[in-house]
């Protein structure tokens, strides 16, 4: 899978994303990940990407035009080259969450193009203008501002990049954790030593009886889920729904 990730700072993704097990996705061409300047399309000598609000307010906003012109230039690219270009996903406060449901609607994708906007955010005119020419989502991570959409790339890239074929070293890895399709919060996880300051692993798990192990670990699923995130209980997601 391609990430075409538009961004004013390529060394914020490029750093993070080259490392442990997406480093390794893409050293073995499971991940495709290319950094696109916004700053190239940028206006005049100065290359300008930005300017004050209309009506006021503090901070700068990113130019509408510059960033369609990057994005278009990204899209062209695609095509030129025979790929099919990815839905513009576009990091906002005010967009839709980014959960795991959209994580794995993602990976069944063949590439994304994702705008990271910084200041005080994309002119609303961006997200308008390209709609009518190519699936565009507003996406947020959570709800709290950042200092620029390089990190909620990187949370989404490495959200869906974990679920495609042969990026995790084991298939089941993905199928079994907090927020897996019909699942909770992932049950509590244990290793050696047996015993430490005074805390124990569960007898259980030392049983050697399979049954009797999935079912402890659906126990404190259910438990810690039901403790922790009591709305995931009501989520259709839960039920598997």
């Amino acid at each position: 899978m391609r990430f075409d990730v538009l961004t004013l700072f390529p060394e914020m993704v490029a750093g993070p994303l080259g490392a442990s097990i997406i480093g390794r996705a893409q050293a073995s061409g499971g991940v495709q990940l290319a950094l696109h300047q916004i700053r190239d399309h940028g206006i005049g000598r100065h290359q300008t990407v930005d300017d004050t609000p209309y009506g006021g307010g503090s901070g700068m906003v990113m130019r509408c035009d510059v960033v369609a012109n990057a994005v278009r230039s990204v899209r062209a690219t695609a095509v030129a080259e025979g790929r099919v270009p990815g839905p513009v996903v576009l990091f906002e406060p005010s967009g839709h969450r980014f959960d795991q449901r959209m994580a794995e609607r993602f990976a069944t994708l063949e590439s994304l193009t994702l705008v990271c906007g910084h200041y005080e955010g994309v002119d609303a005119r961006f997200a308008e203008a390209l709609a009518d020419e190519c699936p565009i989502e507003v996406v947020s991570i959570g709800d709290f501002v950042l200092t620029g959409g390089e990190y909620a790339a990187l949370v989404v890239i490495d959200a869906v990049a974990r679920l495609l074929p042969g990026v995790l070293g084991n298939s089941d890895s993905a199928s079994v954790e907090s927020f897996a399709p019909g699942a909770g919060l992932e049950f509590p996880q244990y290793t050696r030593p047996r015993e430490w300051e005074g805390h124990a692993v569960p007898d259980v798990l030392f049983s050697g009886h399979h049954a009797k192990i999935a079912a402890w670990r659906q126990q404190q699923s259910e438990l810690r889920t039901a403790t922790v995130r009591p709305d995931l209980v009501r989520s259709p997601r839960s039920t598997g729904g």
